[in-house]
């Protein structure tokens, strides 16, 4: 099992931009994918991005393309997301999650086994 640990989330106004962390342990990363997802109020978990650990392989929503960047430092054990141009509409509470089998490539909660507590990122108007 994988233990997950978000930070980095806050306040900032829009146009702003924040980095989020994931710090991982207890078990080997190699060929699992790590993603980080956002759930705003009364909406359901949507994806926002995903790295494989290999680093090979990137995926991003629509919504946060050519704004978000997912990067991972394997030697920290940790994964980034780093949020440029920040909108009132990316206010959620973000969580970073553990692919549940290797190799697989997805962004689809089902497939992630491991996920952090989560970090609140509000972006004022």
């Amino acid at each position: 099992q994988v233990q997950l640990v978000e930070s980095g989330g806050g306040l900032v106004q829009a146009g702003g931009s924040l980095r989020l962390s994931c710090a991982a342990s207890g078990r080997t990363f190699s060929a699992y994918t790590v993603g980080w997802f956002r759930q705003a109020p009364g909406k359901e978990r949507e994806f926002v991005a995903a790295i494989r650990w290999s680093g090979d392989a990137l995926m991003y929503a629509a919504p946060v393309k050519g704004r978000f960047t997912i990067s991972r430092d394997n030697a920290k054990i940790t994964v980034y997301l780093e949020m440029n141009s920040l909108k009132p509409e990316d206010t959620a509470v973000y969580y970073c999650a553990a692919g549940a089998r290797p190799l697989s490539f997805s962004d689809s909660p089902a497939e992630f086994g491991s996920w952090g507590q989560g970090t609140q990122v509000t972006v004022s108007s």
